[in-house]
């Protein structure tokens, strides 16, 4: 938002430096970006008036003017306007002049003759023809202003203003106005705010003869306000509107625009004007579009429009976007002649739904959607009014056609001066604080403030507060020592657990990695995942293919990783990652179950031994008691006879092995990679959180060696199983050392060797007692899983 300071001084007397007043409106609350002195890039540049024009003695497309510039003498300048004569006054740059972009004038000789600087049209001084309608875009700027020879030109055109730039938070759309800037600008240095109150003196008629207004939709418009004006005549604005139009960056129009802009500026209400004999059937309609609708809008472009945006129509077509922009059907024209008013108010997240539906964002929309006021648009249209008379632009119409379905009710929140006072660690008398308000236009009823319609953002006691701190001044409130209880922090069992696991992990020696949980479908393909897991939620709006559906499992994400850092000549990797997966319901309408899952991924670090027992240290490190690995050969993503899965407690709690051949060759890697996948939570719900200490045993231990003939697919893990039963609680260790399968073995079976230590905790073991330990195993064993001693 462009502030001009001649703007200002309507609304607030104030005479302090740019720098100054951009330091304390942004200590107030009202950020300045920067601000511009309006001509400073102009020097040396005065009012003139020629007083003869001879033609050059040696060109004949050169004259020879005498230019009176008042107590700065007469010069001769040397131009090829042809668009000159004696008693214009013209600007006049004299001997060492700065233009804008950094344009030096000298004194020199053109062809032989002398001449002492030169003559400025619009464009060398940074103007258009939108800001002077009467001169000419291609000659010398002859003036039309009342000013008087010498008098430098910024002050003889306006260019003699400062700009102050601020930024306005999407929480003060009040601010996106001079009227609202200029009651920030009062509060802040303590002075008066002389508020305006549009007067329309002279009314005619009635508007109710001409114009008719229907609201349909009054969730998406809570106020409509129209006013008219008759006998219009179209024409340029006067300077001091121009200028200020052209301050705040709005390029000057015509006379009616130039009012709706203006108003707009100033009150923050974006209007809109229609020519009323456009409007067929002499109606407005506020309706929702039809299906299949479209519009032409002011910038000639067709927009089509769907039913959940808002129009402005005649009883046969829509003649604007609500909010957005008008219809090219209805604009203002040269021959206008009658000229209805729209001051509204409209739902701001409409708004901006059909402003980027159609892509096209402009200052009206860029307003609306940031929530404005409803009660300001009466205001609006009579400032309409008032300038149209003041301009004598046209006839204003009495009455107001006012369709308002807004909340009066303003909001009112409980005052604690006291409460306020140990809020901000401040000791600001009742009083001041309601001075602070006031200036504010807060209003103060019955122990409670009195919320301006224009402060939507001031919900609570602590907003209240907020406003007399930045008044007051934030420099100015004590600097003190955090004080009170201070409730202590710390991590839950389910981050403690999570950090024992990233531990474990890279003690291991293994990298955590991190990868996107939205992934393309056809990394599922790459993966061989299995059918029954590849239904997976959509993305309404991805970024493209490759990012458009939510994982169902995290493998195909670090076989992905894997193969980066293959293609990348990366010897050996060790990877992990606790991913997250999203598991769609049965109804699409809810949301997914979200799992955390711990993976594992290798290749050229070790094989299946080597993974398997990374996740052994990492079950012992989080005392998740004894797993059983059961083999698994119905998994399509992973080798058949070289993957097992995890059971803890009797549930399957994930899976380990070696991807599979064609898996590794799809993702461009031709070595074993290996991979593991275990549920977080189910790791978590068995885990027995503390470990308890276990000292050095005193009593020695007693070694048996037991060489067995079982069946060939007999899982060794089986065999433990009723070994360790069996031993009872003297059992220590079981340990494989030696499986052979050869010529000493009949075929379909295999000789597996077992070193047992039997120990107990408090005597010494007799070899009666292990050798009776012995029998037990071997009769278990033989009963249960037809095993015997090898001979």
């Amino acid at each position: 938002m462009n502030l001009s300071k001649k703007w200002l001084a309507d609304y607030v007397k104030l005479d302090v430096d740019p720098r100054e007043y951009a330091s304390a409106m942004t200590m107030s609350g009202s950020k300045v970006e920067t601000y511009e002195i309006v001509g400073s890039d102009i020097e040396n540049v005065v009012v003139g008036k020629i007083l003869s024009i001879d033609r050059h003695p040696d060109a004949d497309k050169l004259v020879v003017c005498q230019v009176d510039t008042g107590d700065k003498g007469t010069h001769q300048i040397v131009t090829g306007a042809t668009n000159l004569k004696a008693g214009d006054i013209v600007p006049v740059c004299l001997h060492g002049a700065k233009l804008p972009g950094g344009k030096v004038i000298n004194r020199g000789k053109l062809r032989g003759v002398e001449s002492d600087g030169m003559l400025c049209s619009l464009s060398e001084l940074g103007l258009t023809v939108n800001d002077f309608p009467y001169a000419i875009e291609d000659g010398i700027f002859v003036l039309e202003e009342d000013c008087s020879l010498g008098q430098d030109i910024q002050s003889a055109i306006g260019l003699d203003d400062t700009v102050t730039e601020f930024e306005i938070t999407s929480n003060r759309p009040d601010c996106l106005s001079v009227i609202g800037l200029a009651r920030e600008t009062a509060a802040t240095f303590h002075v008066p705010f002389e508020e305006h109150r549009p007067v329309v003196r002279q009314e005619s008629d009635n508007i109710e003869n001409y114009l008719k207004v229907t609201v349909e939709a009054p969730d998406l418009c809570p106020r409509y306000t129209a006013r008219m004006v008759k006998n219009v005549k179209i024409g340029p604005s006067p300077r001091w509107m121009r200028e200020r139009l052209r301050a705040a960056g709005v390029r000057p129009i015509n006379n009616i625009v130039d009012i709706t802009n203006y108003v707009m500026l100033e009150y923050g209400q974006p209007l809109h004007a229609f020519d009323r004999r456009h409007l067929e059937g002499g109606e407005i309609i506020v309706r929702r579009a039809h299906e299949g609708e479209s519009i032409v809008t002011l910038d000639g472009v067709t927009r089509k429009l769907d039913t959940g945006m808002l129009v402005i129509a005649d009883q046969k077509k829509a003649v604007a976007l609500a909010g957005v922009m008008g219809g090219e059907n209805s604009e203002i024209v040269p021959d206008t002649v009658d000229v209805i008013y729209e001051s509204a108010n409209f739902f701001g997240p409409g708004v901006r739904r059909a402003a980027r539906a159609v892509g096209l964002r402009t200052e009206a929309s860029g307003r609306f959607e940031k929530g404005l006021d409803p009660q300001m648009t009466l205001d609006a249209a009579n400032r309409c009014c008032e300038l149209t008379e003041l301009l004598g632009a046209g006839e204003v119409v009495a009455g107001v056609i006012d369709v308002d379905h807004s909340d009066k009710e303003l909001r009112r929140i409980p005052f604690d001066a006291g409460w306020i006072n140990r809020f901000l660690g401040t000791q600001i008398e009742e009083s001041q604080m309601l001075d602070i308000l006031e200036s504010l236009q807060f209003g103060f009823e019955n122990g409670c403030v009195v919320v301006p319609s224009f402060r939507a953002d001031v919900e609570r006691a602590a907003d209240v507060a907020e406003e007399v701190a930045r008044i007051y001044g934030y420099n100015n409130i004590p600097n003190t020592l955090m004080k009170g209880e201070v409730q202590q922090g710390g991590r839950t069992p389910a981050q403690k657990f999570e950090r024992a696991v990233d531990a474990a992990l890279l003690a291991q020696g293994f990298s955590e990695i991190c990868t996107y949980t939205f992934i393309s479908p056809k990394l599922y393909e790459k993966f061989l995942l299995p059918e029954a897991e590849r239904r997976s939620v959509v993305i309404k709006n991805p970024l493209g293919e490759d990012t458009s559906i939510m994982r169902t499992s995290s493998l195909p994400s670090m076989m992905q990783t894997l193969s980066l850092n293959y293609s990348r000549r990366n010897q050996s990797a060790s990877l992990y990652e606790i991913a997250k997966i999203f598991l769609p319901g049965d109804n699409p309408d809810e949301l997914p179950e979200e799992r955390r899952i711990i993976t594992l991924g290798m290749y050229g670090a070790g094989d299946f031994l080597r993974i398997k027992g990374a996740l052994e240290g990492l079950f012992a490190a989080v005392d998740a008691g004894r797993c059983e690995y059961r083999a698994l050969a119905d998994n399509p993503s992973m080798h058949p006879g070289r993957t097992a899965a995890i059971l803890l407690g009797g549930r399957q709690i994930g899976l380990v092995g070696e991807v599979h051949p064609t898996v590794c060759k799809n993702f461009g890697m031709d070595l074993p990679c290996y991979a593991a996948a275990v549920d977080l939570a189910l790791l978590h719900a068995q885990s027995g959180g503390h470990r308890a200490y276990r000292p050095l045993p005193k009593f020695p231990a007693a070694t048996r060696d037991l060489a067995l003939i079982c069946r060939d697919d007999l899982p060794v893990a089986e065999m433990q199983r009723v070994i360790e039963q069996a031993a009872g609680d003297i059992c220590e260790e079981v340990k494989l050392f030696d499986v052979y399968r050869g010529k000493q073995v009949p075929q379909g079976l295999k000789s597996v060797a077992w070193s047992i230590t039997l120990r107990h905790e408090d005597r010494t073991l007799t070899d009666a007692e292990a050798d009776a330990a012995v029998e037990r195993i071997l009769r278990a064993l033989g009963d249960q899983l037809d095993c015997r001693l090898r001979g």
